[in-house]
């Protein structure tokens, strides 16, 4: 039995084959849960980050075993920063809160935008520079081309800007993650993680959704705010 469990996560454990593309169980449980993530997300509903959590541990081993190991190092990271949402979320200070006794939807201001975008750029720039040095002490890194560890190192840092802007209920999340979700196409596809792919694909029309009903929301709250 204990075999059985730890072959799930091993992406040789093939389910099916579409094309010359070797799909895994981990590969579809992952897109599975990422996409109810997102869905509930979009939703706004606190339970997204259940399903963001077992995201988070599925991804680990996937990325591990296709060499994009940026994307790999980031899920504890972005585990953490899923408990520190979660926490916001459920605990808006007064000041915060809405009608129902949630974190109320924020928009940045100019000025925000354009230092986030600095770090972002900055960065992804220095992550790409140790990534790019990486096999020297870990020899599996060298065999990743430069390209994928650009797109790898990119997506690391926009996943955390986002991670950190939808744990604040920033509105402008969705950008970030339309935005990740866009390089994400290419990169898995360049991994042929076809499935992963797909389900990036849609997470962008997901993500357009979740930006117009957090933008309604938004505008409610603020209106709510004024009676």
């Amino acid at each position: 039995m204990m075999d059985n469990f730890f072959s799930f996560f091993n992406i040789d454990n093939v389910l099916f084959i579409i094309g010359k593309q070797q799909v895994s169980y981990l590969e579809v449980v992952c897109m599975l849960s990422g996409l109810v993530c997102i869905f509930l997300a979009v939703r706004a509903k606190v339970s997204n980050f259940w399903f963001g959590y077992l995201y988070n541990i599925l991804l680990f081993p996937l990325f591990l075993q296709k060499g994009l190991y940026s994307s790999m190092i980031l899920q504890p990271i972005s585990f953490a920063i899923n408990i520190f949402g979660h926490y916001r979320w459920t605990h808006p200070r007064r000041n915060e809160e809405n009608k129902q006794h949630e974190l109320k939807i924020s928009l940045m201001g100019n000025s925000q935008r354009i230092i986030y975008l600095l770090i972002v750029v900055a960065l992804t720039f220095l992550w790409w520079q140790f990534v790019l040095k990486m096999h020297e002490w870990w020899p599996p890194a060298y065999s990743v081309a430069p390209l994928r560890k650009l797109l790898d190192a990119f997506v690391v840092i926009m996943v955390l800007l986002a991670q950190l802007l939808s744990a604040q209920k920033r509105l402008e999340c969705w950008s970030a993650w339309m935005t990740v979700n866009v390089t994400n196409v290419t990169l898995y596809s360049l991994s042929g993680l076809l499935f992963l792919a797909f389900e990036s694909a849609t997470k962008i029309i997901l993500a357009t959704f979740g930006f117009l009903h957090w933008l309604r929301k938004y505008k409610k709250e603020r209106h709510n705010e004024h009676e």
